[in-house]
């Protein structure tokens, strides 16, 4: 998986790529904790992620909850495969999707 991140103000955009799985998904948390200290907006763009695991749902649901105490997280971009994984385990109820 490669993450690609973008930084502006309090604002952080990480655009995955690739599979979101056991393999990749603490990458991606170890990334996410040395780059939210001064965030309050979070987006996760989707748009080149091709699968999405327990472990990688695992990794939303803490930038999340850690988002929801210091600002917003929005994720975009989501491909008809990962939003099934989405609507079947309940996340898209719990994440803001556009």
């Amino acid at each position: 998986m490669t993450i690609n991140k973008t930084q502006e103000a309090g604002k952080l955009t990480v655009a995955l790529e690739g599979r979101l799985d056991t393999t990749t998904a603490p990458e991606l948390e170890a990334d996410l904790k040395a780059s939210l200290d001064n965030v309050t907006e979070l987006v996760v763009d989707m748009e080149k992620l091709d699968y999405i695991s327990s472990a990688g749902l695992r990794v939303l649901l803490w930038a999340q909850k850690t988002m929801n105490k210091k600002g917003s997280m929005v994720v975009k971009n989501v491909s008809e495969v990962v939003n099934e994984v989405f609507e079947v385990t309940g996340f898209a109820d719990i994440l803001t999707i556009e």
